[in-house]
């Protein structure tokens, strides 16, 4: 899942303290979690845009970073959710809003698993 703000400038660099955010479930094709994080960490950059507010002032829409990674294998691949809510200064509060790598789901639950296996032998 993806964490998104749409930041106003209210001029001189200022903005509001409450932004309106986007959380994005995206579906990738990936060999293992930490491709898929590379390829969405690139498509949450890719997302970027700057535009124009209903008040004309500047509108940036702006990733802040992955929230979550899920292994969608086992769901119904037609599922997909997003929610548009407000958070206080997102950007500034990042480290609070997204967890370390090593915890996102797939990350965590694919290292897990390769330590339970034990390690193959080369043929002699």
């Amino acid at each position: 899942m993806l964490l998104f703000q749409y930041r106003a400038d209210l001029g001189n660099g200022q903005s509001d303290v409450m932004q309106r955010c986007e959380e994005r479930l995206i579906v990738l094709f990936a060999r293992n979690a930490e491709s898929a994080l590379r390829k969405a960490k690139a498509h949450g950059k890719e997302s970027e845009f700057n535009g124009r507010a209903e008040a004309g002032n500047p509108l940036l829409f702006e990733f802040i970073g992955v929230k979550d990674l899920l292994d969608l294998e086992s769901l119904d691949e037609s599922e997909v959710w997003y929610d548009i809510r407000t958070l206080k200064l997102p950007m500034e509060r990042r480290e609070k809003l997204i967890p370390p790598e090593e915890e996102l789901n797939a990350i965590y639950w694919e290292r897990r698993e390769k330590k339970k296996k034990p390690p193959t032998s080369r043929p002699s």
